[in-house]
């Protein structure tokens, strides 16, 4: 199945975000967003499941298809079912415990029954390492945790494409390893998703396929080792020149 996004354009008053962005995706890639601040990427994964009001662009995602300009409360409501988000700030209940957090989705919008949902949602913890911590509390859980936790979240509504959005950026260094872990492992299942990250040794490990956003323009894209190792655009050559200095890219720790 491929997942179709066809001339997704955005404009904050005269300042154009995104400018026609197309892109298609192949079930079990994983898509990394890399480039400089303002360049669209948060803007571009907010947009696809309708978190930003995109000017115009479609979507098209198994059966449903989408005109963006025209959509419908019905429709956001199945484009969301088809999609789940990890933010950078972790967005959890407070005062759910992390199996009803990740319970919440599944009863409110999927109307599964509680048991059953409780029972997935246990899963999901524990495929993140977290089948120790079903009855805490965020405050009483790490940073790390908390994330591993919404990505639980996120999976267990199976959705076809996963969105996440620097999901690291918001941890102490030392809990940012567990949290790509569990990314890692996902993708390795066959989740198809789209990250927005800075971490570049982690995006050169994960990826399918890296693309370059430049003024909300993608201005080049390929598999990691070629844009990695060869970028043709100047513009990513000065990028990558200044965030990968000290890039390992051997296949080390994250295999």
């Amino acid at each position: 199945m491929t997942i179709k996004l066809s001339n997704l354009y955005k404009q904050f008053g005269d300042h154009i975000v995104l400018d026609n962005v197309s892109l298609d995706i192949e079930q079990g890639d994983v898509i990394a967003l890399i480039g400089g601040s303002g360049a669209g990427k948060s803007t571009f994964l907010r947009s696809i499941n309708y978190l930003e009001t995109p000017n115009s662009g479609q979507v098209e995602i198994a059966d449903l298809k989408i005109d963006y300009a025209n959509i419908s409360k019905a429709d956001i409501l199945k484009l969301r079912r088809q999609t789940a988000m990890v933010f950078q700030q972790f967005n959890l209940f407070e005062r759910q415990t992390a199996l009803e957090n990740v319970m919440e989705g599944l009863v409110q919008v999927k109307k599964i029954p509680k048991k059953e949902a409780a029972e997935i949602a246990a899963k999901e913890l524990e495929k993140v390492g977290l089948a120790e911590r079903v009855d805490y509390y965020p405050k009483f859980l790490s940073g790390g945790q908390k994330q591993r936790v919404g990505l639980a979240r996120a999976l267990a509504m199976k959705p076809e494409l996963l969105l996440l959005d620097e999901p690291t950026s918001a941890l102490d260094p030392e809990l940012v390893g567990e949290v790509q872990e569990s990314i890692i492992q996902a993708a390795k299942a066959g989740q198809t998703m789209i990250i927005v990250s800075h971490e570049m040794d982690f995006v050169y490990h994960v990826a399918t396929k890296v693309l370059f956003l430049e003024k909300g323009k993608i201005i080049e894209e390929g598999k990691p080792e070629d844009v990695f190792y060869a970028p043709k655009h100047p513009r990513t050559k000065e990028f990558l020149a200044r965030h990968t200095k000290q890039l390992n890219l051997e296949m080390g720790s994250f295999l």
